[in-house]
């Protein structure tokens, strides 16, 4: 009756179920305006419920303002409800299925399967039975004090930074930090001026903004820091310890230049160290923020050492945008979970991060050596690796290639994911003899395998290479 129908062991009660229904079919104009709804007897017996039932659905439509009632007369439909049609809408075209991806050089992907997940539980559970009162309300937006504190020692141990707790500001990840940072340092007529090619998600956060960006080249160094002469500059945004994608590393006297043009034009340098734990050959490079404190800002993430889903990373701010930053993040989310912070000061404290790390980059080492063996060994010589030995990835030069979108849309269809570099850039064509292959994530096979398929797929002469 009325296209009731009721499901006895559903969760929803029945008088629930009722109300949605006529709900639903008022608002698609199936019951129009006006129209008078049978007796709560009536409807009772044509569904097979009781009387008071359906009278606590019609008091839920009359509460929300779906029905009028008259003592004496029938409850009707109130005016103006009708929002869709009445008439069914034609079932959508069935979309083709993805490939499944069988061989996944997505970039940016840790080894999961690593993680000291039952270690990490129990810091969790403890965290959480030793909670204060306290500690249940809001907080600061700078974070949890402690997890500050220990921040600043494991840099001390792995950086050899020497950071005062005070200046140290608890994200939602790296990209909370950017989203902030933007915001904080834009200025009315200057650029932001970003590395090309450069990660997506700072272009994206900017350009989202309508803010405007200035391009600097990258070669096997780095940024070119010399196009920022006679620009005005909100702020710069660099990679410097592993340029994300090509993977140099800044000189010396690039990072010098650089710090000097920040003072002379009161600029603020965003540096974002996102996963120069993993280098290979000898200790992680030196940040420069180690040459400049006053304008540098430091951002770092917990995404690519312990596991994305965390979301917790930090920014080590100057001085003078402190106050605003509080601002700032107390009106976007206030702070991040307690839980998780406690538990990283603790993961922290134990040392069971240096451990951690210590393990992931000598196993991440030995996979970029099987990838770069499989290279080797499926496609010679000709193609050579860019950038320094570390992270999480490696960028390829094909010489004499160009791989296209086109070229990126086949691969994927035959399974196999990988990015070309040309994406990353700000002018199209740049980079187009480059690929991008990340492994952390992969195992020894996987990558072997992968690489197979890869140089398979190439010498097949796909449209578009």
């Amino acid at each position: 009756m009325w296209g009731i129908e009721l499901r006895d062991k559903s969760e929803i009660s029945l008088a629930r179920q009722i109300f949605l229904t006529l709900k639903q079919r008022i608002l698609a104009g199936q019951i129009a305006q006006g129209e008078a709804l049978p007796s709560t007897r009536e409807l009772a017996k044509g569904v097979g419920v009781s009387r008071n039932t359906v009278s606590e659905a019609y008091d839920m439509l009359w509460t929300e303002g779906f029905i009028v009632s008259r003592q004496g007369a029938p409850s009707r439909v109130a005016e103006g409800l009708q929002i869709t049609s009445g008439n069914a809408a034609p079932n959508p075209e069935r979309t083709k299925e993805p490939t499944p991806i069988l061989w996944d050089f997505k970039t940016g992907q840790p080894d999961l399967s690593l993680f000291p997940r039952q270690l990490w539980s129990q810091m969790i559970g403890q965290a959480a039975s030793h909670l204060s009162v306290r500690q249940l309300a809001y907080s600061s937006p700078r974070g949890y004090w402690p997890l500050c504190e220990e921040i600043a020692h494991w840099l001390l141990r792995s950086r050899s930074m020497e950071v005062d707790p005070e200046d140290i500001f608890i994200t939602s990840g790296a990209t909370q930090a950017l989203h902030l940072l933007v915001d904080l340092l834009y200025r009315e007529g200057h650029a932001f001026a970003l590395e090309s090619p450069s990660h997506q998600g700072i272009r994206t956060v900017i350009g989202d903004r309508g803010y405007p960006l200035h391009w600097m080249p990258v070669d096997n160094q780095g940024a070119d820091i010399s196009t920022l002469r006679d620009q005005n500059v909100a702020a710069v945004y660099v990679t410097p310890s592993h340029q994300f994608p090509l993977g140099g590393i800044l000189p010396a006297g690039r990072r010098a230049a650089l710090i000097r043009l920040a003072m002379a034009n009161d600029f603020y340098v965003i540096e974002d160290d996102y996963d120069s734990e993993f280098r290979y050959a000898v200790a992680p490079v030196s940040p420069i923020y180690s040459m400049d404190s006053s304008r540098v800002i430091y951002v770092g993430t917990f995404s690519k050492t312990l596991f994305p889903a965390l979301r917790l990373g930090f920014a080590i701010l100057p001085k003078p945008l402190q106050a605003r930053w509080k601002h700032h993040r107390m009106y976007m989310d206030v702070q991040n979970p307690i839980l998780e912070q406690i538990a990283l000061a603790e993961f922290l404290y134990k040392r069971k991060m240096d451990k951690h790390v210590q393990r992931m980059r000598r196993v991440y080492g030995e996979k970029r050596n099987v990838l770069l063996r499989s290279v080797e060994r499926s496609f010679g010589s000709s193609v050579q690796p860019w950038g320094d030995v570390s992270g999480l990835h490696v960028a390829l030069q094909f010489s004499g290639m160009e791989f296209g979108e086109s070229f990126i849309r086949a691969c994927r269809e035959a399974g196999i994911r990988i990015a070309s570099v040309s994406q990353y850039c700000s002018i199209p064509g740049d980079h187009q003899d480059k690929l991008l292959l990340g492994y952390g994530h992969l195992g020894h096979g996987q990558i072997e395998k992968g690489i197979e398929a890869l140089h398979e797929f190439i010498a097949r002469g796909v449209e578009g290479i």
